[in-house]
């Protein structure tokens, strides 16, 4: 055990997944598929995974959470994705963990407490709002505009496929408050209540992720106190940037726990079923596929496991400035992406990007073989291959799509 471990041993990690396994089987999949023909989960899940601390790993301890390595926060994802095979209710459950970090890192103390703890405690949910109709990827063109009146900032613009949108407590929003700007300066983040007068939602109806509520957002004339103005003016392409190293990192260990998901169904599929007198497992075609499948979850889990050590050893030799080791910002605002050398930093952030694509190619793989091995059964509404197989498309798209990342990698590399 080091300093960047927060306290956590390997017995703790391993009680950590046993934890979420048992929340996973008890009180997620079971349901799934009636909370993806209702549209949505009951809002009673948010407290029952904060009653187990799950909402809260990795946040500090005075605002309700508990500190923790990415070792730990991805054991979760990894394990969740794995036994509750549901990217609808991980999304949403856990939309804090975008919507929450740069009010960690830019927040004042009064705002961070008065947002923070409710969230962790599963009464209130926080959302990021950067993406809008038009814009995709391009988040140095965003239009959504908030001008400065007074003690006031007052918002005009939308943003499109918002996770939490419809439910969300709290917007994390990114903004132009420079009006006469154009591409990464002038845009700032700001935290928008939900209910705010002028903020309109719409829900959208999406491929997969079906009880995760997805959104349209509109801001006509929405006032909001300066105070909740994230750091300062024009800063606010960086922070989105430093949001979304995290985002990816969990994204990668949300994507391998999903391709194991899909590991498991087939090889207990394939080992029960009989063809022609004889269980599927023994045909050497199947187990060639399944070979096929442990290829490429072991060497994404390798790659996992290697960036979440550097991300650990990152995060625990220089705190971002003001605050201690134990309380640094969770998924990934704020931290080693602002340390170390810049070498080190454009090399890991590459790697980064290139690990969500691997990850997601992996899920993708993953769940076509599965159904496949599954035959008429994997095309059918009920089997964990079936969902993963609709909704492996937006992770591929989410968080930085394929060529996105791609591209960013290569700039970070100097190619």
């Amino acid at each position: 055990m080091n300093a960047t471990d927060h306290g956590f041993t390997d017995a703790d990690i391993e009680a950590l997944k046993d934890t979420v396994r048992r929340f996973a089987t008890e009180q997620v999949r079971p349901h799934v598929d009636a909370w993806d023909a209702a549209g949505e989960f009951p809002r009673a899940l948010y407290r029952q995974a904060a009653a187990l601390g799950l909402l809260g790993l990795g946040y500090p301890e005075h605002l309700g959470g508990t500190p923790a390595p990415w070792r730990a926060r991805n054991a979760l994802s990894q394990t969740l994705a794995r036994h509750g095979g549901s990217g609808g209710v991980m999304a949403s459950l856990f939309s804090l963990n975008i919507g929450l970090p740069p009010v960690l890192a830019h927040g004042s103390p009064e705002l961070q407490a008065e947002v923070v703890p409710p969230v962790l405690r599963g009464e209130r949910i926080a959302a990021l709002a950067i993406t809008e109709p038009g814009g995709g990827s391009d988040v140095a063109s965003l239009r959504c505009t908030a001008r400065r009146d007074g003690g006031d900032y007052v918002i005009h613009g939308e943003k499109v496929f918002i996770t939490s949108g419809m439910r969300a407590d709290w917007i994390t929003l990114a903004v132009r408050t420079d009006l006469a700007s154009k591409g990464a300066s002038g845009i700032s983040m700001i935290l928008v209540p939900g209910d705010a007068a002028g903020l309109s939602c719409s829900p959208l109806q999406k491929m997969g992720w079906h009880c995760s509520d997805t959104a349209q957002l509109r801001f006509d004339g929405v006032r909001v106190p300066a105070r909740c103005l994230l750091g300062e003016e024009g800063a606010g392409f960086r922070i989105i940037m430093g949001n979304f190293n995290g985002e990816r990192l969990a994204m990668s260990a949300m994507a391998l726990g999903f391709a194991q998901a899909c590991w498991d169904e087939a090889l207990a599929w394939a080992r029960q079923r009989q063809t022609f007198g004889a269980p599927l497992i023994e045909r050497q075609v199947i187990r060639h596929r399944l070979m096929d499948m442990q290829m490429r979850i072991g060497s994404t889990q390798a790659w996992v496991d290697t960036l979440t050590a550097q991300a650990d050893a990152a995060e625990g030799a220089v705190p971002p400035p003001g605050r201690p080791k134990a309380e640094q910002p969770p998924w990934g605002a704020a931290t080693h992406a602002q340390q170390g050398s810049v070498g080190a930093h454009s090399a890991w952030v590459a790697s980064v990007c290139l690990l969500k694509n691997h990850a997601t190619q992996t899920m993708q793989f993953c769940a076509d073989a599965a159904v496949q091995i599954l035959g008429g059964m994997g095309y059918m509404r009920g089997t964990v291959s079936e969902r993963v197989y609709r909704e492996v498309k937006v992770m591929m798209i989410g968080g930085g799509a394929e060529e996105i990342m791609k591209e960013l990698a290569a700039r970070q590399l100097g190619i």
